[in-house]
């Protein structure tokens, strides 16, 4: 990486001698333009990319580097200068191991899930798996400021029926939520799939929102869930991620590791890195549990994946609202329409199939849960649902013993509906 660098100062250097002879003039600016941009993501990539104890290449293209747990890019925040890591939760959530046991007797309908990297390696004790930058990735972005962060305005919000709101996000959602409350965490499991993209720069994807303050400039968010994001991964795989903002997604906060903020503490799993393998159209379906809980004790935010993987933590000083609680919670999916040619986008949500369609075919979020102020897992009381164009995206909610409270949801966009 270093030699990188020494290659763009020596171009430019002689960049800005032809400038100054004064040929080529026309395009003397456009050039150093160029040089600017390619020293400026360089830095930015020396920033992300740390130093690496053993790095391991994906089928997928991917390179995972393990990166000492004390290097990682968390610790570039001023405020986590002296942080010494919680390397596990003072306390789970009560009723979370009992309905684990419940959740391996319906084993028979869903499979193990893995991610794609570990075919290759494993990262040693004391290290975390960090998926590697590269130029690509920052060049896709608009900006290497706005590299790994979400729009401004992407929040679905239930409560408002404001049209101008929502076109001018050109995000679009078909959630369950809870609101009224004060929450201290939620969970779900979540079945995968690897919707079809119609733009590069749109995304589909299902997660669960832990939401604090108004919706307006002070937004704190907590999310996670799986994506496929080409602008941001630079192919269709569906991916693990993680997202945190403090202020409505404005300046702070990003995707998975690409920021200083997130803690993490596990060794096995990667932000950002592929999910393998994905469910099929009436075949073998595979689901994923999420859970984000308060620490009652040292009040981190913490991320649990699957029943075994605690994955790390958001510090309480992130965020002013989620210092205390969450006074919202959502489940559910969003896309990015970027209205092609002026047409809805026929980029799917979920499994691009519609609610109704059921198990097999359509997405679905299964026990989907809240942690209350007693540090306990409990069903959500009072479920509402949103989506803007239920032509589109749509969906259901419903409740049995083996599932808890559920919902299927998702659907194709673009169709004789949904112009």
């Amino acid at each position: 990486m270093g030699s990188g660098r020494a290659d763009f100062s020596g171009y430019r250097g002689l960049t800005m001698v032809v400038c100054l002879l004064g040929v080529l003039s026309l395009t003397c600016a456009a050039r150093l333009s160029v040089e600017r941009q390619k020293l400026e993501v360089q830095k930015h990539l020396n920033r992300l990319n740390k130093p690496a104890v053993k790095s391991i290449e994906s089928p997928d293209g991917d390179i995972i580097d393990c990166v000492h747990m004390t290097h990682q890019p968390a610790f570039d925040h001023p405020f986590l200068k002296d942080h010494k890591i919680q390397m596990r939760p003072s306390y789970h959530p009560e009723g979370l191991f009992d309905e684990n046991k419940v959740a391996t007797e319906s084993k028979a309908r869903t499979n193990p899930i893995t991610q794609l990297w570990h075919v290759n390696g494993k990262c040693p004790e004391g290290t975390i798996p960090v998926r590697r930058t590269k130029q690509d990735d920052v060049l896709r972005a608009s900006s290497v400021k706005r590299y790994g962060k979400k729009k401004h305005r992407s929040i679905p919000k239930p409560r408002s029926a404001d049209p101008d709101l929502i076109n001018e996000s050109g995000h679009q959602h078909a959630i369950a939520y809870v609101e009224g409350d004060k929450y201290y965490g939620a969970k779900a499991t979540i079945n995968v799939w690897e919707p079809k993209i119609q733009q590069p720069n749109e995304f589909s994807l299902s997660q669960l929102w832990i939401l604090g303050g108004s919706f307006g400039e002070d937004l704190n968010s907590i999310e996670a869930g799986w994506q496929v994001s080409p602008d941001l991964y630079g192919d269709n795989n569906t991916r693990l991620f993680t997202y945190w903002t403090s202020d409505a997604y404005q300046a702070t906060g990003c995707y998975n590791l690409l920021c200083s903020g997130f803690i993490q503490i596990n060794s096995e799993i990667a932000m950002g890195a592929s999910i393998s393998p994905v469910s099929g159209f009436r075949n073998s379906q595979y689901d994923i549990s999420i859970l984000i809980w308060k620490d009652p004790k040292e009040g981190h935010w913490w991320m649990q994946f699957g029943n075994d993987y605690v994955l790390g933590y958001w510090p309480s000083f992130l965020f002013s609202y989620l210092a205390d609680s969450a006074s919202m919670i959502e489940w559910g999916g969003e896309v990015v329409n970027s209205e092609p040619n002026g047409q809805h986008t026929s980029t799917q949500m979920g499994s691009g199939h519609f609610p109704e369609e059921g198990f097999g075919k359509a997405s679905y979020f299964r026990n989907i849960q809240v942690v209350d102020d007693s540090n306990n897992l409990k069903a959500p009381k009072g479920i509402g649902t949103f989506t803007e164009q239920s032509n589109c995206y749509d969906v259901q909610t419903g409740s049995n013993g083996d599932w808890g409270h559920y919902f299927y949801y998702g659907g194709p966009g673009k169709n004789s509906n949904c112009p």
